[in-house]
């Protein structure tokens, strides 16, 4: 019989999301709206661990921990906040608490927690989620980054939770939003978008929250917004960085109460929606500039996923090219070799847009069925030019590595390993001081065997 857990948070989007997670890897879940109902069911049949959000409507999971270990001094507590509140995190490690995760909760350390503290310290076989290939239809994702991307994707495109998209511009955030929206439980309806950069500011608040006729000048007809449209089906709201500041506090309302007031009304409208927006912006350095306000990035960063520039999947940029030819009407066209070595050489600082780009542009001008590296852009060849001279016209001596030196993956997983014991494990801090990004660190650890 598999181990049950407790979910206590009075917001149903993240016990849905946690109780998800939780399910698909094997573990009997139940869940409660607040600390009362809560306790009612430890009193009636005690989990064998319960995870709570700290900060909820009338009593806080800190008094129910406190409450509920009185009665079972050795049920394990592992705490969740949105608020990375150090005050309340030494509470509750006081009181016996097993860890404290904050606000976005990382699934793969939820579970790993999970599974450390009620004893089962390996995937147990088919538990985890599989995306069925027909899901990834018109999706191309070759490196282990991307998959992993895609495996979260999947895992909480089923709940209600707000979902944030982050990345350089061009990496694929849209796909990847129209990708959850598709496996989601509301995908019977199409998803409704809108680009925050694309509209003028004058006009965003009739775009996102619709307006009644004559509100304004030009308003010769009433309006629904994108939010009324997305009722029942999912508002994705691209470059949310770019949403000007006096517009933050109405999208905050209407994210915290599923209402939203048209212009030139009195009157608020309920609306159901599940949220994913994305921003290539950095919103903690905004955050702390004053240009985004925290409490909004708060709301939006319920689940981050961070999509990785294409630099650093460089196994997706040959199958990329080659979907992006299969796509036009002249069939038969094949990369040649050198067009291939081009391609891998490219930083592509404009990511998977940019090759789109450059692969529509071989398609219209070569006039053969073999690409070749002066059929692809100026500006793509330079990069395997730059090379060539630099390497000059012989290729330097492979040199045998000498005894006792350590091989590259030896020193990165010491170098790792190392960081990790200076801070306690943490692998956010661990990131930072590595120069990488937490879910970087995250992929390196399951590539070299370490997480």
């Amino acid at each position: 019989m598999s181990a049950s857990i407790l979910i206590v948070d009075d917001e149903s989007r993240y016990r849905q999301l946690y109780m998800q997670v939780l399910d698909l890897a094997g573990f009997t879940v139940q869940s409660a709206a607040s600390a009362e109902e809560a306790l009612g069911i430890i009193r009636k049949s005690a989990p064998a661990m319960v995870v709570t959000d700290v900060r909820m409507d009338g009593s806080s999971g800190i008094d129910l921990l406190r409450t509920a270990r009185r009665e079972h001094p050795t049920l394990p507590f592992l705490l969740v906040t949105a608020y990375a509140d150090v005050r309340d995190a030494v509470s509750a490690m006081k009181l016996g608490a097993v860890d404290y995760l904050s606000k976005p909760v990382d699934l793969d350390e939820l579970l790993a927690a999970v599974r450390d503290t009620v004893g089962i310290h390996s995937h147990t076989p088919g538990t985890e989620p599989v995306i069925p290939a027909e899901a990834l239809k018109g999706i191309v994702a070759e490196s282990h980054a991307m998959r992993s991307v895609l495996r979260d994707a999947y895992r909480i495109a089923r709940s209600d939770a707000i979902v944030l998209l982050t990345g350089e511009s061009g990496s694929g955030k849209e796909v990847l939003a129209g990708f959850i929206h598709r496996h989601s439980l509301r995908r019977s309806k199409a998803m409704v978008t809108l680009n925050c950069a694309a509209v003028p500011a004058t006009l965003l608040a009739s775009e996102l929250f619709g307006h009644e006729k004559g509100a304004f000048t030009g308003a010769v007809a009433r309006r629904k917004g994108r939010f009324r449209e997305a009722h029942g089906s999912t508002l994705f709201l691209d470059e949310i960085g770019d949403l000007p500041l006096e517009l933050q506090p109405s999208l905050l309302r209407a994210i915290e109460t599923n209402r939203v007031t048209p212009l030139g009304s009195d009157t608020e409208i309920e609306v159901d929606y599940r949220l994913i927006a994305a921003t290539n912006r950095n919103l903690p350095a905004d955050v702390e500039s004053g240009r985004f306000r925290r409490d909004l990035y708060y709301r939006l960063n319920v689940i981050a996923i961070e999509i990785p520039p294409l630099r650093e999947r460089v196994e997706d940029i040959l199958p990329l090219a080659r979907f992006f030819l299969g796509q036009g009407k002249v069939e038969g066209k094949r990369l040649s070799r050198a067009a291939a070595q081009t391609l891998l050489a490219h930083t592509w600082p404009g990511n998977v847009r940019e090759l789109a780009n450059a692969i529509e542009r071989v398609r219209l001008l070569s006039q053969t069925d073999v690409i070749l590296p002066e059929h692809l852009p100026p500006a793509v060849c330079q990069a395997t030019s730059r090379a060539r001279t630099a390497a000059g016209s012989e290729p330097p001596p492979i040199q045998e590595p000498q005894a006792g030196l350590k091989t590259l993956e030896e020193n990165e997983i010491e170098v790792i390993r190392r960081t990790l014991e200076q801070t306690d494990g943490n692998r956010t801090r661990a990131a930072e001081l590595l120069g990488i990004t937490r879910r970087g660190l995250i992929y390196k650890l399951k590539r070299l065997g370490m997480g």
